[in-house]
């Protein structure tokens, strides 16, 4: 039966200092070296024994691959989060399909740590952020030691799981041309809960001239072994003034094309269903867009792109038995200790310097027992490699308190409100808090909800937790 809190396969870690040298990895090494960008998708299907790579290449420091760039349309960079697309202000701006499609990806903590590259090429076609890329016409650009190439997105999307990548190759730039002036779009999908895959998305894009839609683009996730466009659907929309009607005469056409299946999530005629209802709400959406653009929400923080340092020469490549140093800040005290290259830092933390307070989940990333600040940002710990986070800053729930014993105001927060019961996933809500409150001193009780949403908690209920978040920030008088 697999353990989940461990990583059984062994492989050997190599972190390249260079893109060529990446390239070069992955070409000598072909199908048994596995990119390691973000990690909330690979080191699960490692965790599940659904992938047991030999070698594992760490792109997760390359400089120059975590860019926006706002020139001559939007140029992403393939390392930049999720969280930092959702919060770029050229997407907000001009792409909001798109930053719906971040802000709808997944938990906060899923979102601060998996990247747009490793979001496109695992080949799910649940993926949030490719409809959307695809609404806008997006092109990929890949690049091997044999030369680089550039093309639509939808050529390199294969399958269920698979990219039409060659040997060597790694996805370097995601580019989406400029808009018309008037132009409006939407994303939307529907879930089992808040922090989960799309049973179905639909991401619209309208281009409107005068009162009539001079252009439309519909592409949806989760109803077809790959993302894909409704172009019939589409065609209703071209060339005429928008009405209602013609939004549910496309949702009626769009679900004639898509090709969904029966799958644990969800059925093929549930998903027909939706496909007609997302589309008609995406294009009224889209529409309003279109009439007033400037109508997508603040972003309350931009990520920072923290410099690239080159790792140690020690660190470059460890082989599978081998132990190697690392050293990291916990909690203001700097550690050194050996560490295996599977070796995870939940397990470190808790068996290695015996900070408990993190705790085992689910091991897949989806209850947020394990939440701990690194670098400034809330991680799942239990999908960070220790060997990976060498040199890193990281707080755990037994930092919040004062040296002195005194309680962090969160902790008492959540002790006067009655915010736990057995406690066991406290400490991940705890260090969720402490990072929302870092980023949005005075939050909504929405923004408190969505911020929490990939923190599970089986016997306490949401409201007195929330009631202490707003009570911490200085909200409530209760």
């Amino acid at each position: 039966m697999t353990n989940t809190h461990i990583l059984v396969n062994e492989f050997t870690y190599l972190r390249p200092t260079s893109l060529a040298e990446a390239g070069a990895l992955l070409a000598e090494y072909g199908p048994e070296a596995q990119l390691l960008a973000g990690g909330t998708n690979l080191l699960v299907w490692m965790k599940m024994e659904r992938r047991m790579p030999r070698y594992i290449v760490d792109i997760g420091r390359l400089p120059h691959l975590a860019q926006v760039s706002a020139a001559d349309g939007l140029t992403l960079g393939p390392l930049v989060t999720i969280r930092a697309l959702r919060d770029a202000p050229a997407v907000r701006a001009r792409y909001t399909a798109l930053a719906d499609a971040g802000a709808a990806f997944g938990s906060v903590q899923v979102q601060m740590m998996g990247t747009l590259g490793g979001n496109i090429c695992n080949g799910s076609p649940a993926s949030d952020t490719v409809p959307a890329l695809l609404a806008f016409d997006a092109q990929v650009t890949l690049t091997a030691p044999s030369g680089t190439r550039t093309l639509p997105l939808a050529e390199i999307l294969a399958g269920p799981g698979q990219v039409a990548l060659r040997t060597g190759e790694i996805l370097t730039a995601v580019h989406l041309p400029p808009l018309p002036s008037r132009t409006g779009s939407a994303f939307l999908k529907i879930s089992r809960v808040a922090a989960d895959l799309a049973k179905a998305s639909v991401a619209a894009v309208l281009v409107g001239d005068g009162e009539v839609i001079a252009d439309c683009r519909l592409a949806y996730g989760s109803v077809g072994p790959t993302a894909l466009r409704a172009r019939r659907a589409e065609q209703v929309l071209i060339g005429r003034r928008f009405d209602p009607q013609l939004a549910l005469e496309a949702g009626r056409i769009a679900a004639e094309e898509v090709a969904p299946i029966d799958d644990l999530r969800s059925t093929a005629r549930y998903r027909r269903q939706v496909v007609r209802a997302l589309t008609y709400d995406a294009l009224l959406a889209a529409h309003e867009r279109l009439s007033a653009p400037a109508t997508a929400r603040p972003s309350h923080q931009v990520e920072a792109v923290r410099p690239r340092l080159a790792p140690p020469a020690h660190l470059r490549r460890v082989e599978p038995h081998e132990e190697r140093e690392i050293t990291l800040t916990v909690n203001g005290v700097r550690r050194s200790l050996r560490v295996r290259p599977n070796a995870l830092l939940l397990n470190v933390l808790r068996e290695r310097l015996g900070l408990t307070g993190a705790k085992y989940g689910c091991g897949i990333g989806e209850c947020g027992a394990c939440t701990v600040i690194l670098n400034g940002r809330p991680v799942l710990a239990c999908l960070v490699l220790a060997v990976a986070a060498d040199g890193a800053e990281i707080l755990t729930v037994e930092g919040l308190e004062s040296p002195d014993g005194t309680l962090h105001p969160l902790q008492t927060a959540f002790i006067e409100h009655n915010a736990f019961q057995c406690g066991y996933c406290t400490p991940g809500m705890l260090m969720m808090t402490h990072s929302l409150l870092a980023e949005i001193p005075h939050p909504t009780e929405e923004e408190v909800r969505d911020y929490l949403k990939g923190n599970r908690c089986r016997c306490t209920g949401y409201t007195a937790i929330v009631r202490a978040v707003l009570a911490a920030a200085g909200q409530s008088e209760e």
